[in-house]
């Protein structure tokens, strides 16, 4: 019965996983064109570094570098703010 009782326990918890797994979404690229934090375009940086993405809330955000990955994550909603203000500013 025991042992009966810990294969039940395991089952549930391997099917939790597989179940969990499943529904997990992709976040969902907000495109933006410019850093939130430093304006400069998407892939146009002055230092030469590389572009880079950030994931918040399920949205993921385009940095120009990846140093901007730190100062985003400090206050991401100031970022989020400052980007959509630059992009409606474009429009």
């Amino acid at each position: 019965m025991k042992k009966l009782i810990v294969m039940l326990a395991v089952l549930l918890s391997v099917s939790g996983l597989i179940v969990s797994k499943s529904f997990a979404q992709e976040a969902v690229n907000v495109g933006n064109k410019f850093c939130p934090l430093t304006g400069e375009e998407i892939g146009q940086g002055d230092m030469g570094d590389e572009a880079a993405t950030v994931e918040y809330k399920g949205k993921t955000y385009n940095l120009c570098c990846a140093m901007c990955k730190k100062d985003f994550l400090k206050n991401p909603e100031a970022a989020i703010k400052k980007m959509e203000e630059q992009e409606s500013q474009i429009k």
